[in-house]
């Protein structure tokens, strides 16, 4: 089946995607492929809500727990070993089931990747030691001064992309708008060629910001003090993603004598709410629009599909 469909099931964090994704794999023979920029690190099985070993042995799981927190992995690193992963299930006749809530990587997948020459590393290291050094907001208003078109597109707390944003200017002396521009008027290099189909998790806020503060308690109760613990004992640069994980800056501190342990949790809560909204915000406004009015909607946490999503999704697969 190297043409066959492919599910993609997205929404904010703790909002029942992974428990959905699970479902339409047990009801459709399929595979689930991790589309979670912190779930590919195997230090973190608790604090990245990784699925449990019961589900991984129920339904065959890919791309979890994949790679040493010491490594970077970016969009166009996780694109190329997803897109591996899709066409080695398809050639098992089985259904890709794509999940997770990086809308970067989700982007990249669909999409293609925009034109960017590669970056040399000195140029990457130097860009977040500047951003460590003059903090969030003087980082965004440096960004401000040389590339005002992409500081208006980001928030001063989007560490990554500003980051992205200006070591691509440092090291070809253009915006990364430009090259965006110039990728989607050329066409992004291998977009996605498979039909798919969306399933679109979005509870309500109060109710996903709820789930939010809920699992953080539970991932407490399983041991996260304890793998942030192990993680700080790995001396790993901190400007590695697996070191900006949720819950771990706050844990971190706790741990090493900056910050009380309820204060460490709810600002870690507050954290992992404030990347649910950013995560809604992604879904309103960087789904490509013909694939968002196609999308199925899940509007409250569900663990198994409702009858008419069910026939939905049969459909797609067998018309594809």
């Amino acid at each position: 089946m190297p043409d066959g469909p492919v599910i993609i099931v997205t929404g904010p964090t703790a909002s029942g995607k992974s428990a959905l994704a699970l479902d339409i794999a047990r009801s459709f023979g399929g595979v689930i492929v991790n589309a979670d920029s912190m779930q590919v690190y195997r230090e973190l099985r608790v604090l990245t809500a990784r699925p449990d070993l019961a589900a991984m042995r129920e339904v065959p799981h890919r791309l979890y727990g994949v790679l040493p927190g010491s490594e970077r992995c970016s969009a166009g690193r996780w694109r190329a070993m997803a897109l591996a992963e899709i066409e080695a299930v398809h050639a098992e006749g089985k259904l890709p089931v794509v999940t997770g809530g990086t809308g970067l990587y989700l982007r990249a997948l669909v999409e293609g990747l925009d034109p960017v020459p590669a970056i040399p590393e000195a140029v990457r290291k130097a860009a977040r030691a500047l951003h460590d050094r003059l903090g969030a907001r003087d980082f965004h208003e440096a960004l401000a001064a040389r590339d005002p078109q992409m500081a208006a597109r980001l928030h001063p707390n989007d560490r990554q992309r500003l980051v992205r944003a200006w070591e691509v200017v440092e090291a070809t002396g253009r915006s990364l708008a430009d090259w965006q521009a110039e990728g989607t008027q050329a066409g992004r290099a291998g977009a996605l060629a498979q039909r798919r189909l969306w399933v679109l998790c979005q509870p309500p806020r109060a109710a996903l910001y709820a789930a939010c503060d809920a699992r953080f308690r539970a991932m407490m109760d399983q041991g996260a003090l304890d793998e942030v613990r192990a993680l700080l004992a790995l001396g790993l640069d901190p400007s590695l993603p697996i070191m900006r994980a949720l819950g771990v800056p706050e844990l971190a501190a706790h741990l090493e004598g900056r910050l009380d342990l309820d204060s460490a949790i709810a600002q870690a809560q507050q954290s992992t709410r404030n990347y649910a909204k950013r995560q809604e915000t992604w879904l309103r406004t960087q789904l490509p629009s013909a694939e968002r009015k196609a999308a199925m909607r899940i509007e409250q946490h569900l663990e198994s599909l409702p009858d008419d999503i069910f026939a939905k999704i049969r459909q797609f697969v067998l018309t594809t």
